[in-house]
């Protein structure tokens, strides 16, 4: 930079060197500090606007049917909760460009509840769908959440989450989508025979409630405690739309229980209606999320419910080979950085799944069987250059699944 002189001055105010903290010289022309910060405040304004115009482009771009078939290439199977899952985002985006009418009838959100066994697909749904959002989105896990003035996370650091994907704009996050991965863990704990409270059960569904119902909630920026003297930031949560995930383990005995199954015949006393005791998810009610320790103010803000059917072997075996982020296509392009070739036997593929069908973990399981087969030749290919092809046969799998000793991680 060449050296200032004493009639240097600001080529868009024309302050002096003297009337500034600092002024920078371009090409024969100066600028300071003063403008430099008007110049970008007015940069951050015009973007915020472009950042508008697109959320009203996609109200009219992305379709129920369109945010489905974008889901379809990379979840299997599950169509209720797309559906479920597409409506509500294309709802969503609506409420956001909502005129006031003259009859006054304002849309309400619609929060979602997604209950389904471990490893079928509720976090994946919640991370593809965030790819073709145009608003901020993030993910919550409820189980590190305790009520205010106890070791853990406040509820409201799930806003301040929600801030930081939303770059700290206010307006932008108040639009926002927020996904809470494993609310089943903060059940109510009816049998606890501890004199202690409930601190994260109980407790923490209290303070989910204001949150999620639609209020103003001082946030504060860097998450973490409250303090008397920290500055917050105020939000509005009436236009977040909330998205809860669990598992809900041991919620079908609550449904079997209200169903009067019996115990010979599959049946029900009633009326004789054939039941799919292999998926009793599909009769899930609110009354059984009360059953299993949800208190109803909550349930009565989360009015969408939806479940995820468990995962048979043609899904499973569709999982490892036909998204577009599928497992195989993943090995196959990791081995591709080393130059080498990655093909597959049929009579592998099926006995992977197989094998996760047997430990019933779901497409989780899918991952850790392949990860124990792949280990030895992920480990010594980048060292072997002379191999350009590495193809995986039915013997080899067997041999490296049995080395890695899968049996203790077996289902009772």
């Amino acid at each position: 930079m060449a050296k200032q002189n004493k009639e240097s001055r600001c080529s868009f105010c024309h302050s002096g060197k003297h009337e500034t903290l600092m002024l920078i010289e371009g090409m024969d022309a100066f600028i300071c500090d003063k403008c430099v910060t008007q110049a970008n405040q007015l940069l951050a304004q015009e973007l915020g606007t472009k950042g508008t115009k697109n959320i009203q482009e996609a109200i009219n771009l992305l379709k129920p049917l369109e945010i489905k078939q974008h889901l379809d290439q990379y979840v299997i199977g599950q169509d209720d909760a797309k559906k479920v899952l597409s409506v509500a985002v294309y709802n969503h985006y609506k409420r956001l460009n909502q005129k006031v009418d003259k009859d006054e009838i304002e849309i309400e959100k619609s929060n979602i509840m997604l209950v389904g066994e471990t490893g079928t697909g509720k976090t994946l749904l919640a991370k593809t769908i965030a790819k073709i959002l145009h608003v901020p989105f993030c993910i919550c896990d409820a189980t590190v959440l305790t009520e205010a003035g106890y070791v853990g996370e406040d509820v409201e650091s799930i806003l301040t989450r929600l801030l930081q994907a939303a770059d700290y704009d206010v307006t932008a996050a108040e639009r926002g989508i927020v996904y809470i991965d494993e609310v089943d863990k903060v059940a109510r704990k009816s049998d606890n025979p501890s004199i202690t409270r409930d601190v994260s059960g109980e407790g923490v569904q209290q303070a989910l409630l204001k949150i999620l119902e639609g209020t103003v909630v001082n946030v504060p920026p860097q998450g973490g405690r409250k303090h008397p003297d920290q500055k917050m930031i105020p939000v509005n949560t009436n236009n977040i739309l909330f998205i809860c995930g669990g598992a809900f383990d041991g919620i079908e005995r609550k449904i079997a229980n209200r169903l009067r199954t019996q115990a010979v015949g599959y049946k029900v006393k009633k009326d004789e209606t054939v039941l799919d005791l292999k998926n009793l998810y599909k009769y899930i009610t609110p009354q059984d999320l009360k059953s299993f320790g949800l208190i109803p103010e909550l349930i009565g803000r989360i009015p969408v419910l939806s479940h995820l059917n468990p995962l048979d072997k043609e899904s499973l075996r569709n999982i490892l080979t036909a998204p577009k982020n599928s497992l195989i296509k993943q090995y196959v392009k990791l081995f591709a950085y080393e130059d080498v070739k990655l093909t597959f036997d049929e009579d592998v593929l099926n006995f992977i799944v197989d094998k996760a069908m047997e430990y019933k973990l779901g497409a989780r399981g899918l991952r850790s069987i392949c990860e124990a087969i792949m280990l030895d030749a992920m480990f010594d290919t980048p060292t072997q250059t002379d191999v350009r092809e590495l193809h995986i046969n039915l013997d080899y799998a067997i041999e490296k699944f049995e080395k890695a000793d899968f049996k203790k991680l077996q289902a009772a």
